[in-house]
């Protein structure tokens, strides 16, 4: 339990490691995670270490493993994740995973070089297929025209005209180029053939209806089919050169009919075998993408477990006789017996028969900071983390922290049922944990709510709590116990008027206090019930924040007490606290004496018109200001007890004394001692006792402190530091101070953002009678439930949750909390594998 409070002691070791048996040691360690390695080769390059090759060995499977995965992920097959994590193999399995990822990567490799091959030999049948269609198309329609210019011709000049047509036909002859090019390249790849040949080209084009499959890239392409007619082989050269130019596939086509028809009968034939093996391809490749489903996450996980092992190893340093390597480690003092144990199984399960040997060193370095913590404490210590890791053995604010967070949080956020949306969504994620915990989902904001999951919920119901109390519950009262205001006016003035206040000095309410809370009636003041809340919020607000940081430097008192500090305890803590306590620890017992003293019900000198202000009494107090009153004529007294302003005199006189011995008291000290240091006595020797003259003056260097090689930090510097941690300590206590009222204000403005949420919203739909108001109530309240979530809950709760982690922060932890450590990293092969996992996915 003390861990809690504290983080846990640590000790430096020396580990003792056979090299036979160091593989699997390291491995039992990995399973447990309580070691932190230090690197004992800092000067070593990486390629030059012992187990580089293995590492590397390692980083290849890895390679391996991530193009089958990414295989796969491309065909959308669900990868088994049974959610146990298998043990490290032995290095002698290593052989085995190399040689199985060896074969499954050059089948599939092979498979999917077969499967392309195939697949362009498919496109190019079903282009063929679609030029051969679309030309016969082309040639019909100059046939035809053909056709028609002989009878015009026949018509016009006679038989011999169609022999000289003929004959010059013939000496005229066309050819021809047909092809495929994409879509979007048509309309360039027309205007560079006209410019190019001069407009001595004739080119027809179709769109393929269809898309078809890039075998490269497996996307869709959008083509067309095209034929270009020219003359004489200069033309031809000239647009070959052209098309393949703009990448278009020029595939080659009879001139006569039936040669076209009997090649695209060939070319349907063979498409139909080509369907077919591509079937057969594709079901082989799926069974093997199957098969590889079921144990990929599991070889994940054994490869990334033998690299961290070869990677810590590397670590290590070796022996002259190259048969030990040697180990250094930073381990909690409660689990030494722990990881003795674990060396021992390790040591077994390698066959070793020489046991390991762990040594805990002696060292001045500063410990790493250890705190124990479950999935409940985690995500409070995450907050305190990630202002700062503790000191060793600083006193931890995770433990406080548990209980003041939600609480401040729900003062600023203070509604029965925003609160209680807050903890039904806590709820559901910690009652669903496990699954939820299963799916690991790439999106940051759900890991960040998911993580903070206990949080929320406590959030929550402290919300609950604190709503109850403010009787505030999306912006209108619970009338749990009935009013006990009694309302003295009939009906018609009431009615006529629209300012009125109730009396408190009437002995029906105060016979009968409210329960427990704030009175319904207050919902429905007009004027005063802003007025009302704002005293009592503000109040509540420094009460709390003052008793904050009083507690705060309390825990600075118990890092004082732990480190034997004596001089942190007088120069520091006792002016810190007497300063806290003799202004704002006495500001809020003002405030509880007002509130016992003066009341409604009294006459006098302590009715509720002769109470003073806390605020303007606290000022004369600090400024020293006389207060001039007369008994005689004026029956309120400025002060609220007898001998007051003596008392409060006193107080500011020692409050301001604090000052200076909180800014010279420790530095004078600390010269003092050193001035000490530089003039020790001289030991006298008696009856020329030399040897016990010696002894003595041993004993005397012995009781200096242990770190005195290092060098001491000038006095200027010391008074410099003083001086600052005094200025902030004094100008930090008024401003914490004034700070603590967020809690006020941002309660008010959730309070207003409420009722006006209420009354501009969801009041429209109220209005309305008959069934168009049940309609209209319908559309309007999922309009108002949209937004009550969207910025009542999540914005303003976020807004009130970053105000706590600065009170936290700020506020409180600046009293005691350095921050200067750094965590303990253990080697754990749980934080490796999750660490990877995550990296992979993204």
């Amino acid at each position: 339990m003390g861990s809690l409070f504290r983080s846990e002691e640590m000790t430096l070791c020396q580990l003792f490691l056979q090299s036979e048996a160091a593989y699997a040691c390291v491995s039992e360690l990995g399973e447990l995670g309580l070691v932190q390695f230090r690197d004992l080769n800092p000067d070593v390059n990486a390629f030059q270490r012992k187990f580089v090759n293995e590492v590397r060995r390692c980083d290849e499977m890895e390679r391996k493993l991530r193009y089958l995965e990414k295989e796969i992920k491309k065909d959308g097959i669900p990868m088994l994740d049974t959610g146990d994590s298998p043990e490290a193999p032995q290095p002698r399995e290593m052989i085995d995973l190399e040689a199985t990822f060896e074969k499954l990567e050059n089948e599939l490799r092979e498979v999917n070089q077969n499967a392309e091959a195939l697949k362009r030999n498919f496109l190019e049948l079903t282009e063929l297929k679609h030029i051969l269609r679309k030309t016969q198309v082309f040639f019909d329609e100059m046939a035809d025209a053909n056709r028609e210019e002989e009878q015009i011709q026949l018509l016009g000049g006679g038989e011999e005209n169609v022999r000289a047509t003929q004959a010059q036909g013939q000496n005229l002859k066309l050819g021809f180029v047909a092809g495929v090019i994409l879509r979007e390249r048509l309309p360039a790849f027309e205007r560079m053939l006209w410019r190019a040949c001069r407009g001595n080209v004739f080119l027809r084009q179709a769109m393929i209806e269809s898309p078809l499959e890039d075998p490269s890239n497996g996307d869709n392409v959008y083509k067309s089919v095209f034929i270009i007619f020219f003359q004489g082989d200069q033309l031809k050269t000239r647009v070959k050169k052209i098309c393949e130019g703009f990448r278009a596939t020029l595939y080659p086509c009879p001139e006569a009919p039936s040669d076209r028809r009997e090649m695209a009968m060939g070319v349907m034939t063979r498409i139909e075998d080509l369907n077919t093996v591509l079937g057969q391809t594709q079901d082989h490749r799926h069974r093997v993408l199957v098969a590889a489903a079921k144990n990929l996450k599991n070889w994940f996980v054994k490869v990334r477990k033998i690299k961290a092992i070869y990677h810590t190893l590397n670590l290590f340093n070796l022996d002259v006789t190259q048969k030990c390597l040697i180990a250094e480690c930073w381990v909690p003092v409660l689990d030494i017996e722990t990881i003795q144990i674990a060396l021992r199984r390790g040591t077994e399960r390698s066959g070793s028969s020489v046991p390991p040997i762990l040594n805990r060193m002696q060292t001045f370095e500063n410990p790493p900071t250890y705190n124990r913590t479950n999935k409940f404490t985690n995500a409070f210590q995450a907050l305190i983390d990630a202002y700062g890791i503790a000191s060793y053995r600083e006193m931890n604010p995770a433990p406080y922290t548990i209980i003041t967070f939600p609480f401040l949080f729900a003062v600023m956020f203070g509604d029965l049922g925003h609160g209680s949306i807050m903890a039904l969504f806590g709820l559901w994620m910690v009652l669903k944990e496990k699954p939820l915990a299963a799916k690991k989902s790439d999106n940051e904001i759900w890991n960040i709510f998911f993580g903070g999951r206990y949080i929320i919920f406590l959030m929550g119901c402290f919300s609950m709590y604190t709503g109850l109390i403010y009787n505030d519950v999306f912006s209108k009262s619970l009338n749990i116990f009935g009013s006990h205001w009694r309302i003295n006016y009939n009906t018609s003035t009431v009615m006529t008027n629209k300012v009125l206040q109730l009396d408190p000095g009437t002995e029906d309410y105060l016979q009968y206090p409210y329960p427990f809370g704030m009175d319904p009636v207050w919902q429905v003041a007009p004027l005063n019930k802003i007025i009302f809340q704002n005293a009592y919020k503000m109040k509540i607000s420094i009460i709390f924040g003052v008793i904050h940081m009083i507690f705060g430097v309390m825990v600075g008192l118990c890092n004082h007490r732990y480190f034997k500090n004596k001089m942190a305890i007088y120069c520091e803590f006792i002016p810190q606290i007497i300063f806290l306590v003799f202004l704002f620890f006495y500001m809020v017992l003002m405030m509880f004496i007002k509130w016992v003293r003066f009341s409604a019900s009294n006459d006098g000198a302590f009715s509720e018109n002769c109470a003073p202000s806390i605020l303007i009494t606290f000022i004369n107090m600090v400024l020293m200001k006389s207060v001039d009153w007369d008994p005689e004529t004026d029956i309120c007294s400025p002060y609220m007890f007898s001998g007051q302003a003596a008392l409060q005199k006193f107080l500011v006189i020692v409050a301001v004394l604090c000052i200076p011995w909180m800014l010279l008291a420790k530095p004078i000290l600390i010269a003092r001692s050193r001035k000490n240091e530089h003039h020790q006595p001289i030991v006298p020797v008696e009856n020329g006792d030399a040897e016990n003259g010696l002894n003595a003056q041993s004993a005397v260097a012995q009781q200096a402190p242990a770190g005195g090689h290092e060098e001491e930090e000038e006095m200027s510097e010391i008074y410099i530091h003083q001086g600052i941690h005094t200025i902030e300590y004094v100008l930090g206590s008024i401003s914490h101070t004034a700070s603590y009222l967020r809690l006020w204000a941002l309660s008010l403005a959730h309070a207003q953002l409420s009722e006006v949420l209420w009354n501009m919203v969801l009041q429209v739909g109220l209005k309305q009678d008959g069934w168009v108001g049940g309609v209209v109530l319908w559309v309007v309240f999922a309009f108002w439930a949209i937004l009550t979530v969207g910025i009542l809950v999540l914005m303003e709760g976020l807004s009130a949750f970053l105000h706590t982690l600065r009170l936290h922060w700020v506020e409180f932890q600046s009293k005691f909390y350095a921050g200067q450590g750094y965590a303990f990293q253990p080697f754990s092969f749980e934080n490796i594998v999750d660490a990877q996992g995550s990296t992979s996915e993204e």
